[in-house]
């Protein structure tokens, strides 16, 4: 059996185009290990996503921080570098800095991360409603805006 038999359920990506998608993007931490909702994960995810623009042309805008994974959305510029190389790299280097300047173990992040095309402004609606609660849904605050580890990087 070839490749393209095997995965004859890939095909309609074949078809899926959208103009200028903006991503829902998470990832995780290795062994699902709490270490991420702090001052420290903060500041430098957020340092390293300012640079994305330019370095990797893509943008970021809202994201939640939590204690084992984040969620962020980013949209690429038409010359960016494919997602897969933007979110290594992000992970390298929050991985590296987070080492450097705080002693954190490496490695900080799971392989792989998880993506998802959002389609619609519903989409984006619809995902950014899941990301706000999920520090509530986790009983880690009352209020989603209680929640000090999310915020918005660059303006779509």
């Amino acid at each position: 059996m070839n490749t393209s038999d095997r995965h004859t359920h890939l095909k309609r990506l074949d078809r899926v185009w959208v103009d200028d998608p903006l991503y829902f993007v998470t990832c995780g931490v290795v062994n699902r290990k709490p270490v991420l909702a702090n001052r420290d994960a903060l500041t430098i995810l957020v340092e390293v996503w300012k640079t994305s623009e330019e370095l990797y042309g893509w943008k970021v805008g809202s994201f939640c921080i939590m204690p084992d994974h984040v969620h962020f959305f980013c949209a690429a510029r038409r010359d960016g570098k494919p997602l897969s190389v933007f979110v290594g790299k992000w992970k390298e280097w929050t991985s590296k800095h987070l080492h450097r300047r705080c002693g954190w173990e490496t490695p900080l992040w799971q392989p792989a991360f998880f993506d998802h095309v959002l389609r619609s402004g519903e989409s984006y609606t619809e995902k950014w409603r899941y990301v706000r609660e999920n520090p509530v849904r986790a009983g880690l605050v009352s209020h989603s805006d209680d929640w000090p580890f999310s915020g918005s990087v660059h303006r779509f």
